[in-house]
């Protein structure tokens, strides 16, 4: 018996669009400042993407 189970991968920071940023509310506090490594649980390389993706963002208005 075979069954199919579909997995639900989550974005990567690079994957995130700077045009969506509910999908960037997990990387900041409520503030609207940037978390750190600790709390995000994310690698050097990702937590620089996320935050450059984040500054973007903010560039842009799309995200107070």
């Amino acid at each position: 018996m075979s069954t199919t189970e579909t997995k639900t991968q989550t974005l990567t920071p690079q994957q995130i669009p700077t045009t969506q940023p509910q999908l960037m509310r997990h990387f900041i506090t409520d503030t609207g400042k940037i978390l750190p490594r600790k709390y995000t649980h994310l690698s050097a390389k990702e937590q620089r993407s996320i935050t450059s993706k984040i500054k973007q963002s903010r560039n842009m208005l799309t995200m107070q």
